[in-house]
């Protein structure tokens, strides 16, 4: 779950992480009243789950009361990246003297949370990390770690970004914090881009990026209020609703699986048969036909699928519950595209049966399965 900027900072105040003042609004009467009290110059930030505001027209710095309105306005009415901003963060100016970048990230490759730091800030640290991958400071932390990190493990990284003992010394309490931070709330991205040093030597987080482990949401009711449905992908939330795991991709296969590993080896094999996944869909073990239904639901509302694929192994889920499922799909949906179904485990025969009975395309194995599919959208070309 993304957090916007203005409630990364309120986290970050929580946990004694130095933040600009700032106020969020929605209007720009509130975005001139915001400036009132904190006084001219502020800078207004757009809203929104999106990098690259500044560059889009979303940030800017406004002086005078004058300004505020048509400023406040113009932001407003931006997309940046396709989003809607309809939030404005209202916060006062602060001269940088010096800017770095620092994050705290999940590394699923060393399994374990990772600071990535640079001594620039302000950029696309991807860009750096490929171009000049020297200038990327990197701290493994172990998760036992997380809550009460030694001072001493932070310290090589705090001076490497401010080398003035006083500015060091702030920073590894900051990264201290941020590690804390990352574990209570179960974070799986906390970044800070640019963490910067003003003119009077102190270290505050000029901005704030957090996502959170929506897995890990049921631990913390306090953080459900900071959830945007708005902002979050339509279908993806009614998945959920659903008891579906939905993640939109950009291909034109669509994907019907049962299992999150047997799912991401389904889309793996599509793509080595040239295909294109348009979805990650994983209906779990249910033997539930209304979640087949809606999960054709689903993928009937992508105009960009050619072919789909429905591929399950029955442990727990029974095939011909699926296969009734399917069925009752084709009677309810006007399925324009050619439907692969594969099916192999508990009552399989079954299942196999009512499928040919509705004369939908079977396969003996996700190969085939795969290969077909890819097939049938390569002679659309």
């Amino acid at each position: 779950m993304k957090l916007y900027e203005y409630q990364g900072a309120d986290l970050f105040r929580a946990y004694g992480i130095p933040v600009p003042s700032g106020v969020a609004v929605c209007t720009p009467e509130e975005a001139l009243e915001a400036a009132g009290r904190l006084g001219f110059p502020v800078v207004l930030k757009a809203q929104v789950h999106a990098g690259g505001r500044g560059k889009a027209g979303g940030v800017r710095v406004v002086n005078t009361a004058d300004q505020m309105l048509a400023a406040a306005s113009e932001i407003l009415a931006l997309e940046i990246k396709g989003l809607p901003v309809r939030k404005l963060l209202v916060a006062e100016v602060v001269r940088a003297a010096r800017e770095v970048y620092l994050s705290l990230i999940v590394d699923r490759r060393r399994r374990k949370a990772s600071f990535i730091a640079c001594a620039e800030g302000g950029v696309e640290i991807e860009a750096i990390a490929k171009e000049s991958p020297e200038k990327i400071l990197r701290l493994d932390v172990a998760t036992r770690e997380l809550r009460d990190i030694p001072l001493e493990r932070v310290m090589p990284i705090a001076a490497s970004l401010f080398p003035h003992p006083r500015e060091s010394a702030e920073t590894a309490n900051l990264m201290r914090q941020m590690a804390r931070l990352f574990a209570e709330k179960d974070c799986s991205l906390v970044e800070i881009n640019p963490l910067v040093c003003d003119e009077g030597g102190k270290v505050i987080a000029l901005d704030s990026k957090v996502i959170l482990d929506d897995n890990a949401l049921f631990r913390h009711p306090e953080l459900l209020y900071l959830r945007d449905p708005e902002a979050e992908d339509a279908d993806e939330v009614a998945a959920k609703e659903e008891g579906l795991s939905f993640i939109r991709l950009h291909g034109n296969i669509g994907c019907m699986v049962n299992g999150a590993g047997l799912a991401m080896a389904t889309m793996d094999i599509i793509k080595h048969y040239g295909g294109k996944p348009a979805n990650f869909l994983d209906v779990g073990g249910s033997s539930d036909p209304k979640k087949v239904i809606a999960a054709f639901r689903l993928i009937l509302k992508n105009p960009d699928v050619k072919v789909i694929l429905v591929n399950i192994f029955g442990g727990i889920t029974r095939c011909d519950d699926i296969a009734r499922g399917i069925i009752e799909s084709l009677r309810q949906f006007e399925v324009r595209v050619p439907l692969i179904v594969r099916l192999v485990g508990t009552n399989e025969a079954e299942g196999r049966h009512l499928l040919k009975e509705a004369q939908v395309i079977s396969a003996a194995t996700l190969d085939e399965a795969a290969a077909r599919a890819a097939a049938i959208v390569g002679a659309l070309r």
